[in-house]
């Protein structure tokens, strides 16, 4: 889009650091904004050169007048919005988790309001339901009683409510995406992570264990990053809240596939500790909306993460220190 100018926010994350690689490959026009200056992530997936190419800006989401400024200063026309804390930090600080992830998200939308922003993605998260023998009916549809059990979902369903009631008393139209076990080059943060470190431990060598096991379904980064593009410039009119399916897989399958592509892999899996969220998701209400979702089959994935991180390892571009975190 010749107009087009989308803002990032947390930009340094993982899906964030996907989503800036996309936005470069795509030629867009974007500011890339997070409260941390060091792009970590983001150089694992971009060059030196096109980091410098950047627009990055430093913004904390509390700040609303920041926030206002931001989108105003650079006329952004599409938002993706990615910056939050994750479960262990809002548990440790829920003021602060309640700040950044619940005022943040309003601070956002408010901004699109004053400023005629024309779509929006915004992270929830599978956080947002609860255990698996809430939802008996297969697969879980989007619309199923949320049901959160740590304060980092209940944050997250503050906002979906939050994208409901701006959509009903201003139209400000959004879709929040709920993601579950992203995996990929960049993704180190988090019990969940340990799949992606999987891959790492194996591209270096090294033993891992998987501190879980049972259902699960796996979204590749690299397709995650592009459904939140491309459902920010959906510019949706109305307030949607969609599940993520991708691979409904299971975990030990999951170390059966990586050990079948690379025989040398020594990972192992805590069978009987479950994560406690449904796994068999049903996109249908996504696909309404995009059509075809982006999704890397899973052996294609691996492969492709082995390779990444076999080449990040050789140049000596990754810490190898979050395989013991």
């Amino acid at each position: 889009m010749k107009d087009e100018v989308v803002l990032v926010t947390g930009s340094m994350g993982c899906i964030g650091a996907w989503v800036l690689r996309h936005l470069v490959d795509q030629g867009s026009k974007f500011v890339a904004t997070d409260l941390g200056d060091d792009p970590v992530r983001p150089r694992l997936l971009l060059s030196e050169d096109e980091i410098a190419g950047i627009n990055w800006q430093k913004l904390d989401v509390t700040d609303t007048a920041a926030v206002n400024n931001t989108v105003e200063k650079f006329g952004v026309t599409h938002i993706i919005h990615l910056a939050g804390l994750q479960i262990p930090f809002c548990r440790a600080n829920p003021p602060l988790g309640a700040a950044v992830n619940v005022v943040g998200t309003v601070n956002i939308l408010e901004a699109a309001r004053q400023n005629g922003v024309q779509g929006i993605a915004y992270a929830s998260s599978l956080a947002a339901l609860g255990p698996p023998e809430l939802y008996p009916d297969l697969p879980v549809r989007d619309d199923v009683q949320t049901a959160p059990t740590n304060l980092y979902g209940v944050y997250k369903v503050a906002n979906e409510e939050t994208a409901r009631i701006y959509w009903q008393d201003w139209q400000i139209g959004s879709i929040g995406i709920r993601p579950y076990n992203v995996f990929g080059v960049a993704r180190d943060q988090g019990m969940t992570a340990d799949i992606a470190k999987a891959i790492l431990a194996t591209a270096a060598g090294k033993p891992f264990h998987i501190r879980y096991g049972g259902d699960i379904a796996l979204q590749h980064a690299s397709d995650v990053a592009l459904t939140f593009i491309n459902s920010a410039r959906a510019e949706y009119q109305g307030a949607v809240v969609c599940n993520l399916r991708n691979d409904v897989t299971d975990v030990q399958t999951f170390v059966s596939k990586l050990r079948d592509l690379n025989p040398q892999a020594e990972i192992s899996c805590e069978e009987d500790n479950i994560l406690p969220f449904p796994a068999d998701l049903d996109d249908s209400g996504l696909r309404s909306i995009l059509g075809d979702i982006p999704h890397t089959k899973l052996e294609a994935a691996i492969q492709q993460d082995f390779e990444q991180f076999s080449a990040l390892i050789e140049a000596g571009k990754i810490d190898l220190n979050q395989l013991d975190n």
